[in-house]
């Protein structure tokens, strides 16, 4: 696809062609997740995973990137990038490895991170949990059961008094409908349950737990002097559409599927109001939990039943998921009808392991965004370097930097230079097109 170019006058009178030319507001980042780059013999449930085996890679959680260690390293690379935003994440285990005990060094460690960061001029978007639990939590059973709740509650408070003076801006939860279907419904995640019962749980009780933490970080950070909190759980999006639009049977599939997925937790952890399938705690009232509309997106779901299809001639990623820029947007407007908010994108990105056409894909997304009206503000690629992506392990790469997992050695990708490129024009150049883009092409 060939996209229009427009012109661009610099201060310095020169003509700039573009092929996309981004919003004054919008401006771009990276993201991570604790478990998939630190490393660590930690005792979580994916470390534990991985002891009983069910890695398909076999590789070990403990390895990743080293990024505990290197974390400098890193943020000089993102640096070195012109990365704007860092969407980081906390290990919960690391931070709280008994029940009841606070590794202080642990908080020092991650405040010399975020503040280091944010002297090399990043942004810091934290997230609380990311599909991680501490082994004492998940012995416990969890999400599964209510009273369970305040364990992640307290260490939401814990978090927030941590440094609350240091970052404004929260993820609550990650994809907690990614959480619970995988490791509540399939059973491929730990703990490897097979319960629709305990998946609607979990989802229903991450919801509450959203909504407290939600009023929890908005009173403790207004009672430390601060007024510029922004709060939001990661939402994972797809689009559900029938294989066979004339067929009533996949439209039926289609919107059930949406419905259990995701339409269902989205209201409710947005504006608190539950619908089925999920069950409503007697202690949430309705409102708006929300200070952004924070959007993960990478496929969508073609039905023709109850099971994940893909259309046979899309393309396709290494993963097999299919590659549709437009369903971002779709989700989006969606969102943004149930509670008018400004837009991140915090995930966003492919599993292409020879980088061969991430640009194209950064590409297609980042126009459609420039051309929607919709107040999409901010972009996190996903990700920013490889890591371990949970049961696919080190086999999928999606970062924009590679990672050499023997001697831990990072190099920048075509698609991380491509991505700078994009920071320092705010937009996309004829000539990064023709550097990065123009040839690439998608898997059928």
């Amino acid at each position: 696809m060939r996209a229009s170019v427009n012109f661009v006058h610099t201060e310095k009178g020169m003509v700039i062609k573009m092929k996309i030319k981004f919003k004054d507001q919008f401006s771009l980042g990276v993201a991570s997740a604790a478990t998939q780059i630190e490393g660590g013999e930690l005792d979580h449930n994916w470390n534990d995973w991985y002891a009983k085996g069910k890695i398909k890679d076999n590789s070990n959680p403990a390895r990743a990137t080293d990024h505990y260690r290197l974390w400098k390293e890193d943020a000089d690379l993102m640096a070195e990038m012109k990365i704007n935003h860092y969407r980081l994440g906390i290990e919960w285990a690391r931070i709280c490895p008994d029940e009841g005990k606070v590794d202080e060094a642990v908080i020092a460690h991650y405040r010399e991170e975020i503040s280091y960061l944010k002297n090399k001029g990043i942004s810091v978007l934290l997230t609380i949990h990311h599909f991680t639990n501490p082994m004492w939590f998940e012995n416990k059973g969890a999400f599964t059961k209510i009273e369970n709740l305040k364990y992640f509650l307290d260490f939401v408070e814990l978090v927030v008094k941590s440094f609350g003076d240091i970052v404004s801006e929260y993820i609550t939860i990650n994809e907690p409908n990614v959480y619970a279907t995988n490791s509540y419904y399939f059973g491929e995640w730990p703990p490897g349950d097979k319960s629709i019962f305990k998946a609607i749980a979990v989802m229903s009780n991450m919801t509450s737990c959203h909504i407290k933490a939600y009023n929890m970080i908005h009173r403790i950070r207004g009672e430390m002097g601060f007024r510029d909190t922004k709060v939001s759980f990661a939402n994972h999006v797809r689009v559900f559409d029938p294989k066979n639009p004339r067929n009533l049977w996949h439209r039926i599939c289609s919107y059930l599927l949406d419905r259990a997925f995701q339409g269902a937790v989205t209201e409710a952890m947005t504006t608190g109001n539950f619908t089925w399938p999920l069950k409503k705690a007697k202690d949430i009232s309705k409102g708006e939990y929300i200070d952004f509309i924070a959007i993960n997106y990478y496929t969508r779901t073609t039905a023709s039943g109850f099971a994940d299809g893909t259309k046979e001639d899309a393309a396709k990623n290494d993963l097999g998921w299919e590659i549709y820029p437009e369903g971002l947007i779709r989700c989006a407007d969606k969102l943004y009808k149930i509670l008018q908010r400004p837009i991140y994108i915090t995930e966003n990105g492919t599993c292409d392991n020879q980088d061969g056409f991430r640009s194209k894909y950064i590409y297609e997304h980042l126009k459609l965004i420039a051309e929607s009206k919709l107040p999409i503000n901010r972009f996190y690629h996903w990700c920013f370097c490889d890591n371990f992506e949970w049961v696919e392990g080190e086999s999928s790469r999606f970062g924009l930097v590679y990672i050499n997992y023997e001697t831990q050695e990072r190099t920048i990708k075509d698609a991380g230079a491509f991505y700078t490129g994009m920071i320092e024009e705010h937009g996309v150049t004829e000539e990064l097109y023709k550097e990065y883009v123009e040839g690439q092409q998608f898997h059928y």
